[in-house]
């Protein structure tokens, strides 16, 4: 096996299409109770157009690499990493900052954040599924508690963590309403959202009011969004907001229907991988792969998801754009 590796590193902070060079570092060596896996597949996430802009300046020292999804193979076990086999099919959430990322073609973990792959997914499909499933478990299972028969409101349906939380929820029994533009209302009624709203439409709290509330509301967007949330909310109603808050927020609505809210930066962990996977092999989850580009088109990816392209006509794609690594 090479002593190196080819990575996409991040060299400066600012638009995609000057952040990346493609480099060969060492390829590194797993310390005690760690793995070493081939990345066959990551993918993109809003996090990581943050990090790539700048936003995480302070605890991002550059040059170095990004990203946070692996579905990859174990090739070699470091002292006391019991749990795992060289061969084995892994995927797993890397931890956020602090360590070398994911757009790379070997990684290193501590086994404990590592669960087996789901053998119904590919490494595509399971890279495209690890930050935002675990974002959406926590969100819905550890945080707002949603139970069966309640109603939750999922904001940005079409996207990775809105088409996640969409199956997620209706396996836990919830009635699920999203919004998504109008184009997208088949697409996410036939991952089981029972009713659509159109967001560009104009106002969506009437809408929803209409339906008699919700007693969840995830949050995906912000801003008024946020803001207005109460405004749909059953009394006690929870929400769960995975989006940075650049104002303040006036809570007196919130405080007017008995209101919890929780803010959440996911973290990594092998019990909610499980869950997850759980879900996988009884049919009822599956990530949506828009798009799948190599290892050296990273920066084409991060255009493709804040909404433009290089290609004339090409939109964003519903749900996640995955890296394949060795492609």
């Amino acid at each position: 096996m090479s002593a190196s590796m080819r990575v996409m590193e991040l060299v400066h902070f600012g638009d995609a299409d000057t952040a990346f060079a493609p480099r060969e570092l060492p390829r590194p060596t797993p310390g005690p109770g760690q793995v070493l896996v081939r990345v066959e597949a990551t993918s993109v996430n809003p996090l990581d157009l943050q990090t790539r802009r700048g936003d995480y300046r302070d605890q991002v020292a550059l040059p170095t690499v990004i990203g946070n999804d692996v579905s990859g193979v174990v090739v070699e076990c470091g002292p006391g990493a019991d749990d795992f086999r060289p061969g084995d099919e892994v995927w797993y959430l890397a931890p956020v900052f602090g360590q070398q990322g994911t757009y790379a073609e070997f990684h290193v973990v501590d086994q404990a954040l590592v669960a087996p792959k789901p053998a119904r997914l590919s490494h595509v499909e399971a890279a495209g599924l690890a930050l935002v499933g675990v974002t959406v478990w926590e969100a819905l299972v550890e945080r707002a508690r949603l139970r069966v028969g309640e109603r939750v409101l999922v904001h940005g349906g079409a996207g990775g963590v809105g088409s996640a939380a969409i199956q997620v929820a209706g396996a836990l029994g919830a009635e699920v309403v999203t919004t998504a533009r109008e184009r997208d209302h088949e697409f996410v009624t036939g991952l089981g959202a029972d009713v659509a709203i159109d967001f560009s439409a104009g106002d969506h709290v009437p809408q929803v009011r209409a339906l008699g509330g919700v007693d969840v509301v995830l949050d995906t967007v912000g801003g008024d969004t946020l803001s207005r949330s109460p405004e749909v909310l059953a009394d006690r109603g929870r929400v769960v907001s995975i989006v940075d808050i650049p104002r303040p927020q006036n809570l007196l609505a919130a405080w007017g229907v008995n209101a919890t809210y929780h803010f959440l930066f996911a973290s990594p962990g092998r019990a909610k991988l499980t869950a997850l996977g759980r879900l996988v092999d009884r049919g009822k989850l599956r990530p949506v792969i828009g798009s799948v580009l190599p290892l050296a088109d990273v920066a084409q990816a991060h255009t493709l998801l804040e909404g433009g392209s290089t290609d004339e006509g090409r939109r964003r794609p519903r749900g996640k754009i995955a890296i394949a690594v060795h492609r």
